[in-house]
């Protein structure tokens, strides 16, 4: 650890160039003739490329041009003490100290923890002074070795302010203590701004006596904040790049977005503008839905909370797949009409945009959207497994991932099938990185050695054992659907409506939803009874929103606080456009009585729609995709008849059910207050 810089990789008081691009390319030099990388040229290139993204100077004459590259050999940090400094975008001028940070691309997890802990050291004074007071390359060394070792010894650890923090002033404070705040950082890389905006948020925390923890995700793994932490939270910052991982443990909280360096520039104003989201109802929040948000963040020692936890991450990230090959299919059939789904190929076959032959603009059109949306459906079972094992994995599990969904969809197996590959790939995954190697094999662990033995493994078993019984039970379950009638399918629109009313985006509302998108595209083939079962989903999905909207600013007014009132007006578009989030606060505040409304309205709609056979080629856009839903005035009966029900139901819940001796007003209590 100690050779990450050498004597011959500083450079002091040196005329290496007058702007920045000179400056960038005499460090990549340096790293090139002590043999770290292979080629000056390539690694500028990647780290100027990086500096275009976002520069790269910070506050008091620093800047850290940095990057992965393939280039490099082994993680180094090249040092230039500039006279007279050279401006690298800073807002306060130039920098006259310079870190070149240069790391492989498969750089070890060890190697990449130490780069991070280096960088949260150039957020500190007595760090900065001494290298502006060095004397010798053999100073500098030294220096970096001793910011090493007093580092944390987790880069990717939470940080939190100390105890013993002043006392906030009084526009930091909610309902009468300091203001909880919780962080995430993160960077492109992973390596610098992730751990300098974290450093610097929680030391503006401690200076404003407010209880702010930050989490930072680096490359070189990262440690989540306990979920009990989060709940109590007021609001969260999120100071990054790229997204954030396992996002959901948050959802409901009034977020602030940034990019990573504001993080850095501007803690204090950072802190400030989260706290004032607190107090205002219309401020953005982290979406989906608070109690899936528990859900998703069991404690890592949980086996049963970390497979929740990735079942739920899979979904999630199918579910654009869906959405967007869903809408583009019934765009095919707006446009094409909707015998285009047995003729997509012959049309796209004989015509091209300039020369239709026997079809029409529209239908050629349309087939070209209709062909989109399929492909798109094609990502489903993979997307779903990748990202399960993801889930499980992080990066290394995504790849074993994929192919196990692929070879689930190659045996028919399905919805069920690319949930038994993602399980198996990621466990795979997350078992062959727990493997103590070589050093030298360290960078090939997560490219070469846990996809090609974790794709063996999870394709394998679906491929010589499990694939064919989970494709026997998937033809069963279809059979069994295909087969219900009268009463029957007017018992699955109930369970599925209670499904979807359940938790607002959690992980009982995920499955009935992954259900009914999982199977759309056999509906679309011409299975209806699959397309009944994403009309009955949808519609039940709206209800919540447009029941407390109708609640809180027609019926019952008065029961309900001017936030939720501000909140109810909003909700009336949110429920239109299938966006079930948008009941969020009022179940946040009132989760008893709200939601067993909410699971009543939705259990009336998923059976009536059912009960008039309605049917949705589209997995989301609510009212948005009338063109998409086939007995659509009946479909619009069925949701108003839930969210009639629902909001009459939560009016009287909320006057006359409540606590003895409690008033109804009075039991209202704040969005953060639902874990209490």
């Amino acid at each position: 650890m100690s050779e990450i810089i050498t004597p011959a990789l500083v450079s002091l008081d040196e005329p290496i160039g007058t702007d920045k691009r000179a400056v960038i390319d005499a460090l990549a030099a340096r790293v090139a003739a002590t043999g770290r990388a292979t080629d000056a040229a390539a690694l500028a290139a990647d780290a100027w490329k990086r500096e275009q993204t976002d520069e790269t100077g910070l506050p008091g004459g620093i800047a850290i041009p940095h990057a992965k590259s393939r280039a490099v050999t082994e993680a180094t940090l090249a040092f230039a003490r500039l006279k007279p400094g050279v401006d690298f975008g800073a807002e306060d001028g130039p920098a006259d100290l310079v870190f070149l940070i240069a790391a492989p691309e498969t750089a070890a997890e060890e190697h990449l923890a130490v780069l991070s802990r280096l960088a949260r050291a150039f957020m500190r004074e007595d760090f900065t002074a001494g290298l502006r007071g060095a004397t010798t390359p053999e100073d500098v060394v030294a220096l970096v070795q001793e910011a090493v070792a007093d580092a944390p010894a987790s880069a990717a650890s939470p940080t939190a302010a100390p105890a013993g923090a002043p006392a906030p002033a009084a526009g930091l404070t909610v309902d009468g203590r300091p203001a909880r705040i919780v962080a995430v950082t993160a960077c492109a890389t992973g390596i610098a701004h992730t751990f300098m905006a974290a450093d610097a948020l929680t030391a503006a925390g401690q200076k404003a006596g407010v209880d702010l923890a930050v989490e930072p995700q680096g490359s070189s793994g990262y440690k989540a904040l306990p979920q009990q932490v989060i709940d109590d939270a007021d609001a969260v910052i999120f100071a990054v790049d790229v997204d954030v991982r396992d996002q959901q443990r948050f959802a409901g909280k009034p977020v602030v977005r940034v990019p990573v360096k504001k993080g850095i520039e501007q803690p204090a104003a950072l802190i400030e503008e989260a706290v004032a989201a607190v107090r205002d109802p219309r401020a953005p929040r982290v979406g989906g839905a608070a109690t899936a948000a528990t859900a998703t963040a069991a404690a890592p020692t949980s086996v049963g909370g970390s497979v929740k936890r990735a079942l739920l991450t899979g979904v999630s990230y199918m579910i654009p797949f869906v959405a967007g090959g869903g809408l583009l299919i019934a765009l095919g059939f707006l446009l094409g009409g909707y015998e285009i789904a047995f003729n997509v190929d012959k049309v796209l076959g004989a015509s091209t945009i300039w020369n239709l032959g026997d079809n029409t603009l529209l239908t050629y059109l349309g087939a070209v959207l209709f062909k989109i949306g399929q492909l798109s459906f094609g990502f489903l079972v993979p997307a779903l497994a990748g990202y399960i094992a993801y889930g499980l994995a992080d990066r290394p599990g995504i790849a074993p991932g994929f192919v196990a969904g692929a070879v689930a969809a190659f045996m028919g197996a399905g919805f069920l099938g690319g949930i038994v590959g993602g399980l198996l790939a990621g466990l795979a995954a997350w078992w062959i990185n727990t493997w103590d190697v070589p050093r030298w094999l360290r960078g090939l662990m997560p490219v070469v050695i846990i996809p090609l033995l974790a794709s063996i493994f999870a394709s394998g078993l679906l491929l010589m054992v499990l694939g064919g019984p989970i494709a026997w039970l998937t033809t069963v379950l279809n059979d069994w659907l295909s087969g219900l009638t009268g009463a029957g399918v007017i018992i699955l629109g109930v369970v599925l409506g209670l499904m979807m009313c359940f938790d607002l985006g959690g992980p009982v509302n995920k499955v009935a939803y992954g259900f009914a998108t999982a199977n759309l595209a056999a509906g679309i083939a011409g299975d209806t009874r699959y397309l009944e079962i994403m009309a009955a989903v949808m519609a039940a999905g709206m209800v919540p929103p447009l029941a407390m909207a109708l609640a809180s600013t027609v019926l019952g007014r008065n029961l309900f606080t001017e936030p939720e009132r501000e909140n109810g007006k909003a909700a009336w578009l949110l429920g239109a456009a299938f966006i079930s989030e948008g009941a969020i606060p009022f179940a946040a505040a009132d989760v008893f009585r709200v939601i067993p409304a909410m699971m009543l309205g939705g259990a009336v709609t998923g059976a009536l729609s059912m009960a008039f056979a309605v049917t949705s080629k589209a997995p989301h856009g609510g009212v948005f995709v009338f063109f998409a839903i086939d007995s659509f005035w009946l479909w619009l009966v069925a949701i108003a008849a839930g969210t009639v029900v629902s909001a009459f139901s939560v009016v009287a819940l909320k006057r006359f059910a409540h606590r003895r001796g409690v008033s109804p007003v009075d039991e209202t209590v704040p969005a953060a207050a639902l874990t209490a």
